[in-house]
């Protein structure tokens, strides 16, 4: 690589880390001090978790803009958060429905079959011995007479 391509290199990375909404250097300290230590961390791993962190600001600052109310009190903010903080708890949730979602169908499996079975409807018609229509061959007869 020449000389010339490192400094642009250089440069393209120093016009990202302006565009950057929080310091890089901080996003990438928190980071190092989250993952394990044998872990390392890819440029674009470090801008795009800069980006996310500042979409999910985003997305919080627009629910709280919902609000009728021009001071943003911190039960407003916990509600806000709440997808965030409790995302465990919610994929567990989650589970558990589609887990009780499952059983529900087997039951229904289990009741149609039942159905099947023990009311079963007869595959052949009877022959009725009343009819009400006359075929339409008859009713041409009956006009001509």
């Amino acid at each position: 690589m020449s000389e010339e391509e490192m400094i642009d290199q250089t440069s393209e990375e120093l016009m990202e880390e302006e565009k950057l909404p929080f310091a890089k250097a901080e996003v990438v300290r928190l980071m190092k001090e989250n993952l394990d230590d044998d872990k390392m961390i890819r440029e674009r791993v470090k801008v795009e978790m800069n980006n996310f962190l500042y979409s999910v600001l985003k997305n919080v600052c627009e629910q709280l803009n919902d609000y009728p109310y021009t001071t943003i009190e911190y039960e407003m903010f916990k509600e806000c958060t709440y997808p965030y903080t409790n995302i465990t708890r919610i994929n567990q949730e989650k589970e558990r429905i589609l887990l009780h979602l499952e059983a529900i169908k087997a039951d229904c499996n289990a009741l149609a079959m039942d159905v099947q079975k023990t009311l079963k409807l007869k595959d052949v018609v009877e022959d009725d011995t009343f009819t009400f229509s006359a075929p339409v061959e008859d009713e041409e007869e009956l006009e001509d007479e």
